[in-house]
């Protein structure tokens, strides 16, 4: 925590043109996230008092997403997109009453770093631009110092040679305190160009009333700005990168790890083993010491310890699978709970499902949860025995210890201790099937 209070403004209004898209810039996901998730991930940490999101182009869409992502943002909108300093004094009367520090930050920023925002956040500075030391300076704005900290920005348009040759760029990201955003918000002119109202503007104004402007720098791949598609594939790889190191610093055996593909909350225990091609969708947890064998997919699921999953298996929102539970080859679960030593071993479909502790699924098992308009679940007991190709029509139960024959369709509830057999009698007729193929053989010749 700072000392002083924190508020996020984060800007999601552009369009993304160069995206080529009719989605909202910032909704593009990487990994598995919108964008703008990544920012409100990151500035969670600092526990903000407050949250605020810049939405304009395909707003309706921006706020529903950041509704899921944080419910407790706020969403100003900017119905012209009139530059950033315009941005923010749209976001600020969402603030009103707080008196802390601002950080504000870009929907289309992903990576930069918690301990980068909380430099910004505990800077003793009025005002701290984040800036960056790049290797090929281009375009971007110069940051101009001296001994008493941030003299001033210069657009490289702007710039004479001697300026442009300096290497600390502008990230555009900036922190300052509440107070002084609302004081010189208004003193920005648009007198350029674009006829936009910058943000950049703010340390300057400051500086010229005798605030203290400083600068924080972070490495170069923590400003990575997403405008394309080809720059979102390289932030997605990038992302990758960083997901695995991490994952293997801590302790997660992975057998190829470069085709291991993670999201940005998946969360995994030390010595779980991770085989290759397995994807984690959003919302996946895994405990120590459980395995997730190859080719298998994982999304909104929890994997305690000691259980293993796949090959070749799906699990999908709302799986909870008990410890030493057993999910096997092509095997789909979906918004169900696996207790303790439940073993799904193949070819099996459990949605709207409860399974009880020991109990053994046989392969081809379907729960029939869906009567075309409703759901509806399947409760399983303890130490039960569902015989291969089972249907099971919901709403249903089958007790504690019962077992259910093999090819069974189950409708109607099953005691405790009982076996339930459900399915047309066999009948046999002998002869018939060489009869049969006599017959088919003269009419094919024929």
């Amino acid at each position: 925590m700072t000392e002083k209070p924190v508020a996020l403004i984060v800007l999601a209004a552009g369009q993304g043109s160069r995206m080529q898209s009719d989605l909202p810039k910032v909704l593009h996901r990487l990994g598995g996230v919108p964008l703008v998730g990544h920012a409100l991930s990151t500035g969670r940490t600092l526990e903000p008092e407050a949250v605020v999101v810049v939405a304009g182009h395909g707003a309706e869409a921006v706020a529903k997403a950041v509704a899921k992502l944080n419910p407790e943002a706020k969403i100003a909108l900017q119905e012209q997109q009139l530059g950033t300093g315009h941005a923010v004094s749209q976001a600020l009367p969402q603030l009103e009453g707080f008196e802390g520090r601002v950080i504000v930050l870009y929907g289309d920023t992903p990576f930069i770093g918690q301990e980068t925002l909380a430099s910004l956040a505990g800077h003793p500075a009025d005002v701290v631009v984040l800036g960056f030391e790049a290797a090929d300076p281009g375009r971007y704005g110069r940051l101009v110092t001296g001994p008493e900290g941030l003299e001033r920005i210069v657009e490289y348009k702007d710039a004479d040679e001697a300026t442009r040759a300096i290497r600390l760029v502008n990230s555009g990201v900036l922190a300052a305190d509440a107070a002084l955003l609302r004081e010189f918000l208004p003193m920005i002119g648009n007198r350029n160009a674009a006829g936009e109202y910058y943000l950049t503007d703010i340390p300057e104004l400051a500086r010229a009333a005798g605030h203290r402007v400083e600068v924080v720098t972070c490495d170069e791949a923590e400003t990575l700005g997403i405008n394309t598609r080809v720059e979102l594939a390289a932030a997605e790889a990038a992302f990758q990168v960083r997901a695995r190191a991490r994952a293997l610093e801590d302790g997660v055996t992975m057998t190829d790890p470069a085709t291991v593909w993670f999201a940005l909350d998946t969360c995994i225990g030390r010595d779980a083993v991770i085989g290759q091609n397995v994807v984690f969708g959003p919302g996946v947890t895994v405990e120590s010491g459980a395995e997730i064998l190859p080719f298998c997919h994982l999304e909104g699921c929890h994997v305690s310890a000691g259980a293993t999953v796949g090959p070749f298996a799906r699990l999908r929102p709302g799986a909870e699978l008990g410890g030493d539970v057993h999910v096997g080859n092509f095997v789909e679960i979906k918004n169900s709970v696996l207790d303790e030593g439940a073993k799904v071993g193949h070819l099996t479909y459990l949605g709207d499902a409860h399974v009880g502790e020991a109990t053994n699924i046989g392969a081809g098992t379907v729960t029939c949860n869906y009567d075309g308009v409703s759901k509806h679940r399947t409760e399983i007991g303890a130490h039960a025995f569902i015989g291969s190709d089972t249907m099971l029509v919901a709403p249903v139960r089958v007790g504690a210890r019962a077992m259910t024959g093999s090819g069974s369709v189950i409708t109607e509830d099953v005691p405790d201790d009982a076996l339930a057999l459900g399915r047309a009698k066999q009948v046999v007729k002998p002869g018939l099937a060489t009869r049969l193929m006599q017959a088919l053989r003269q009419k094919k010749g024929n």
